[in-house]
């Protein structure tokens, strides 16, 4: 009797780590899924194209200090965007062409933004401007792929006040809780960050990261 229901238990438990693993399984290939799609075709669901097209395009800003140790404030004739996006915002595209990639980004890095393609430290200036630009994006789903970029690479930022390209200066791996990513710069420079491993299982514990200078802009 206390083997059968032994066995019962044995089943039981069985049952539960089957259901468990289906579920985790269906939840990683949903976005990982989603992530390819973004990756392929630079195109996210129609769900998240209405969404963005509800929001204003090509995102805008009179930049306000990043911190105290930010450079002086650029003069009118030097500002790229007259105003501040607002979270959620799609700004604009994020084109890698050595992996021949087309990203959308969003300004903000909460998991909705990175959800749906690349996000903009909103803390950050936008692209094209001076001082530091910084951008983030999944490891397994938009930045598979990104360990194949690295100096000497181009990175092109697409928004509605034009095209700005920047060429990889450095490339760095910190730990994840490396503040230097996000510091102000006296020139205008592009820092792109995801996670690291990339083959990582879990909470990677480093990032890596692509810092490039601007060097033209249409």
């Amino acid at each position: 009797m206390n083997r059968k229901k032994g066995r019962l238990i044995i089943l039981g438990l069985s049952c539960l780590l089957v259901v468990a693993g289906l579920f985790f399984m269906t939840t990683n290939v949903y976005k990982f899924g989603k992530g390819y799609l973004i990756y392929k075709t630079g195109q996210v669901t129609a769900v998240e194209k209405q969404q963005a097209i509800s929001h204003k395009q090509a995102m805008p800003v009179k930049q306000e200090t990043v911190s105290e140790e930010k450079p002086e404030e650029q003069s009118e004739s030097e500002q790229v965007y007259p105003e501040v996006p607002e979270q959620g915002d799609y700004m604009g595209d994020l084109i890698i062409p050595k992996l021949d990639a087309k990203l959308p980004i969003y300004h903000g890095t909460d998991e909705e933004e990175l959800e749906s393609g690349v996000g903009h430290y909103a803390d950050s200036v936008l692209p094209g401007e001076a001082d530091n630009s910084v951008l983030s994006g999944h490891r397994d789903t938009v930045f598979r792929n990104l360990g194949e970029v690295g100096k000497g690479d181009l990175l092109i930022t697409r928004t509605a006040k034009g095209e700005f390209t920047y060429k990889v200066r450095k490339v760095r791996i910190v730990d994840k809780d490396d503040r230097t990513v996000i510091v102000p710069k006296p020139e205008a420079t592009l820092t792109v960050t995801t996670c690291y491993p990339f083959e990582f299982a879990g909470d990677a514990p480093e990032r890596y990261i692509l810092v490039a200078d601007l060097i033209s802009a249409d």
